[in-house]
């Protein structure tokens, strides 16, 4: 198991990216500044670093220096906002082994992630099925099987269907389903979250609740 440290001032995007990595089965750790990152990575005991270009109290760059002067080799991948091709170029040459574009798609970051830890698709074995109440899903066949028989689902419905089950009982806001589930990092003003979750309530009748949350989101809860 890989342990990916996040270093961002934003916390939406520290909880976002944190969740979807330990879905994948990664240990995650989470600091909101530059200075806190370099002491964490101190430590040891990290695989990889996404790392925001600008921050307070020491910015990515500076991050990236550091860690050159200490001849550090833990990866670095860099979460930009910057347009600036001059500021990409730099951190490559400190040592990025990669560049992410702010506001950047959620699958993009994790295939990349992947990509540098060398590490598989999938989620570890143990974690292969999903069960809450009646419902039990199979991650790597992508099934779903109710106590009355198996049900068919689309791409989006199991995903939406997945990252509901794994927070259970918590409420996942409509911008972070939009993000995990359909890649998007803006809302194109549309109402595909919600549709999305009428066909599943319909396709699941009475075996789980998907709670609507007012002007927040949604929230699953089993039988």
């Amino acid at each position: 198991m890989s342990t990916v440290m996040v270093v961002d001032d934003e916390e939406r995007i520290r909880a976002l990216v944190g969740r979807s990595l330990s879905a994948e089965g990664h240990q995650v750790v989470t600091v909101a500044d530059g200075q806190s990152a370099l002491d964490r990575l101190a430590s040891g005991g990290i695989d990889l670093v996404l790392l925001d270009l600008l921050m307070p109290h020491g910015n990515g760059l500076s991050v990236l220096s550091s860690l050159g002067q200490r001849q550090d080799a833990t990866p670095v991948i860099v979460l930009s906002a910057v347009t600036d091709v001059a500021a990409r170029v730099q951190a490559l040459e400190r040592g990025a082994v990669d560049v992410v574009a702010k506001p950047f798609s959620l699958v993009e970051l994790l295939a990349r992630t992947r990509r540098h830890l060398g590490s598989p698709r999938t989620a570890p074995a143990e974690s292969r099925y999903l069960s809450a109440g009646g419902i039990r899903l199979d991650l790597d066949r992508r099934r779903v099987h109710l106590p009355d028989g198996e049900v068919s689902l689309t791409e989006r419905e199991f995903s939406l269907l997945a990252h509901l089950m794994r927070r259970r009982g918590e409420v996942c806001r409509r911008d972070e389903l939009l993000q995990a589930v359909w890649g998007l990092d803006f809302d194109p003003g549309s109402n595909v979250v919600e549709v999305c979750v009428r066909r599943l309530r319909a396709k699941l009748g009475t075996h789980a609740t998907i709670e609507t949350v007012r002007r927040v989101g949604y929230c699953f809860d089993g039988d």
